[in-house]
């Protein structure tokens, strides 16, 4: 079945709408289940779709979009080969015209055509070496996919790849820029209790920086914890029987 005149606008439109994810806006999750949601809508015929994962030779599909789809994944899993654990470790694309003939994982292939998955189409989201992760496309009836499917299922993998690599860097960004505001906060709040101890006590800002390094051994308290309850209760904690310094 080739995508025809209703079905390519249908493809566009979910190109374009994939291109337009705003990354800040979704987690990795949601950017995955819209990825195979829009596969599901685009390619032709009566399709279930999932994206498997490969993580120190453990598998999950991470999103998929209907229970067939989960079912046959975990089929593959289960016996440690099949068409998109080939395609998420080698980075090939495999195709399954028909599951009854089909010579390749033949135990695996008896089981698809009992649930009614007569092809396949299995695509690599990029280089295994940098992520082992796959499209998985199942059709309910055999030779599936013409050219016009195959070109289409490739640009949604490609897509789906670029935008895995991006959201994975946006949330490394983003991690690295919260990361840096919690230290310039942390760094703010133990200055400010390093001034009140100064003041307090006549201290020099290194024997009050001791002080609240050793509060925070003493009463087992992340340092910034013991600054913060200094500057919002005037209080500095100490472990039991420990007195003020003089």
């Amino acid at each position: 079945m080739s995508i025809d005149d209703h079905k390519r606008p249908e493809t566009q439109q979910a190109l374009d709408q994939l291109g337009s994810i705003d990354l800040s806006a979704h987690s990795l999750h949601s950017v995955l289940q819209t990825v195979a949601e829009l596969t599901k809508q685009a390619m032709p015929g009566d399709i279930e779709v999932s994206l498997s994962v490969l993580i120190a030779d453990q598998a999950a599909s991470v999103v998929y979009t209907g229970q067939l789809a989960l079912d046959l994944d975990e089929s593959q899993y289960g016996r440690g080969y099949g068409p998109c654990l080939h395609a998420a470790g080698s980075g090939e694309v495999v195709e399954v015209s028909d599951t009854r003939t089909e010579a390749r994982w033949a135990d695996f292939m008896r089981v698809a055509a009992e649930r009614a998955c007569y092809s396949s189409l299995s695509l690599p989201l990029g280089s295994p070496q940098r992520l082992a992760a796959g499209l998985n496309v199942y059709a309910m009836r055999p030779a599936a996919f013409d050219q016009d499917a195959r070109e289409a299922a490739t640009r949604f993998a490609r897509f789906a790849g670029v935008a895995i690599g991006n959201m994975h860097a946006y949330e490394n960004a983003r991690q690295m820029a919260d990361n840096l505001q919690l230290a310039l906060d942390s760094r703010a709040v133990i200055d400010q209790a390093k001034g009140i101890l100064m003041e307090r006590h006549k201290l020099t800002a290194d024997q009050a920086f001791k002080l609240l390094a050793q509060a925070s051994m003493g009463t087992n308290r992340k340092l910034r914890d013991v600054a913060d309850h200094l500057v919002t209760s005037g209080e500095l904690l100490r472990p039991p029987g420990q007195r003020p310094p003089q």
